[in-house]
């Protein structure tokens, strides 16, 4: 195998090969849970760096007037199942490192779990590989696999902690509306297939080149399986109106895991959305863009509505995700354009995503599932710590200015409003303003509400202890929030060079 054929496959293979090593450590070994995180560490720090060097790789080849830009061309294969383009390179890079992030915010679940955290470390390994393929699949049936590798390794780690009702409630919900998501995405897979006769989305015969070179004259087969393709991926992003099982599953999984669930699977899935829509059908955008402009509308309204009346703050973060998936979808009503926009809202949303979720986790306990608001009363006279990060990344979400949401909002507000879509802008602005209700809501329980006082007549509540990896996850979620929110060009010129591939 020559170096061309394994780079794009590198990160995977890494991510695989510690995921085994990892088993053999706790099991034939029985080495300390301490050699399990390491090589954790080691293994998705290599996955990013091999996701560094594609990216370099792919300017030196530009360099040299040696970079293919038709998938024709391709050297490995005629119709290739994975490519190696700017847009995989940094799906690589922001997935493996939310990862590593979230195997740092999960640290203290997985001390708690004693030796069943080996799995629970081989299944975020699994998942990260997973949501990666997503990303680089030139293939549908091979991006329907890698949206099931990551699904799968969720749905076990949101019923971790069995010995809680409510988290194998959260399981088994995922696991049947994930199943049913997954059986509409592969039958839009199907009907791909007998439309425009391949499964490819690049190369000869592939999806792109079909569109160039024949009229579709009755697109009715074509239409539904856009739908279907559409419908798959919108659950996952948890866009309305496919968004039922997030409240609960995050409700109910163990607080440790749920930051790395709910951050990867977003990023994961807008990946798959612009390989699938921008880069496969892009062509017949007026074909699809009316109903993305629909979902994003009904998702930032019901987000914002249900998330107002919520009383558990993950169960605000999940309406609040809503929402956040209506705002991402925007990007994509412009085509190419708006990637850039979607690239960096989603990264530094998942990151802020990440941050407030482990705040939560500390509040209400790693391995506990629910995170109600009297947990959080009076938190910023128990833990000031906790409360003035919970402050920075609900502005952040909130998209206040000088914070990255903000940016990130500005970025895809511009590109609808480009791509004709004022009315969608229009809602958009109103959902954000009320969005602030219920993240102020969050901020004045922090510091305006007294303490509820323990069961226990005479104590007080315990203030919430943060570990030092939890310490770590929350400032690198801080900076960057405030960083890309005062400095955002060099992430947003990054961006703009990671286009999926354009025969």
């Amino acid at each position: 195998m020559n170096n061309a054929a394994f780079l794009p496959v590198a990160p995977e293979v890494i991510a695989l090969v510690g995921a085994l090593v990892v088993i053999l450590l706790a099991v034939v070994f029985e080495r300390p849970r301490i050699e399990w995180g390491i090589t954790a560490g080691i293994t998705l720090g290599a996955a990013v760096a091999f996701s560094v060097l594609q990216w370099r790789e792919l300017d030196l080849l530009n360099s040299a007037g040696e970079l293919y830009f038709s998938a024709k061309d391709l050297p490995i294969l005629r119709s290739p199942i994975v490519v190696m383009d700017p847009y995989s390179a940094f799906a690589g890079v922001v997935v493996y490192t939310v990862a590593l992030v979230g195997l740092l915010a999960a640290w203290n679940l997985i001390t708690r779990l004693g030796t069943r955290g080996a799995e629970f470390v081989t299944l975020l390994l699994l998942s990260a590989a997973g949501l990666h393929i997503m990303g680089m699949s030139s293939n549908l049936v091979l991006l329907f696999l890698g949206l099931e590798i990551a699904s799968i390794s969720f749905y076990v780690m949101a019923g971790f902690t069995r010995e809680r009702a409510n988290s194998d409630e959260a399981a088994i919900k995922y696991f049947l509306l994930g199943s049913l998501a997954s059986a509409i995405f592969i039958y839009g897979v199907a009907l791909s297939f007998a439309s425009t006769g391949s499964i490819s989305i690049y190369g000869a015969g592939g999806i792109r080149e079909f569109f160039a070179t024949n009229i579709v004259a009755e697109p009715g087969v074509l239409l539904i399986a856009i739908s279907l393709l559409i419908v798959g991926l919108a659950f996952k992003v948890s866009a309305a109106p496919f968004h039922q099982w997030a409240p609960d599953v995050y409700q109910g999984a163990p607080g440790g895991a749920v930051g790395l669930m709910a951050a990867g699977v977003k990023v994961a899935g807008f990946v798959a959305f612009g390989r699938v829509l921008i880069g496969g059908f892009s062509s017949q955008i007026s074909t699809w863009e009316s109903a993305i402009a629909v979902i994003a509308g009904i998702s930032m309204i019901v987000g914002v509505l249900l998330a107002a009346v919520q009383t558990d703050v993950k169960r605000l973060l999940a309406y609040s995700g809503v929402a956040h998936a209506g705002y991402l979808l925007m990007a994509l009503l412009a085509g190419a354009a708006g990637i850039p926009a979607m690239w960096f809202y989603v990264s530094t949303y998942a990151f802020m995503l990440l941050g407030a979720f482990a705040v939560a986790a500390a509040v209400s306990g790693a391995r506990r599932g629910a995170s109600s608001f009297d947990a959080f009363a009076g938190l910023s006279s128990r833990s000031p710590e906790l409360a003035w990060t919970m402050l920075v990344l609900l502005l952040g979400l909130a998209g206040i200015p000088f914070t990255a949401g903000f940016i990130g909002k500005v970025s895809v507000f511009t590109a609808a409003a480009e791509a004709g879509y004022l009315w969608l802008v229009i809602l958009a602005l109103l959902t954000t303003v009320v969005g602030l209700y219920f993240y102020l809501r969050v901020v004045a329980t922090m510091f305006a509400r007294e303490p509820v006082p323990a069961e226990a007549p005479g104590t007080a509540m315990a203030p919430p202890q943060l570990s030092t990896t939890g310490r770590i996850t929350v400032a690198i979620a801080v900076v960057v929030t405030v960083l890309f929110g005062l400095i955002p060009w060099p992430l947003l010129e990054i961006a703009r060079d990671a286009l999926p591939l354009m025969p």
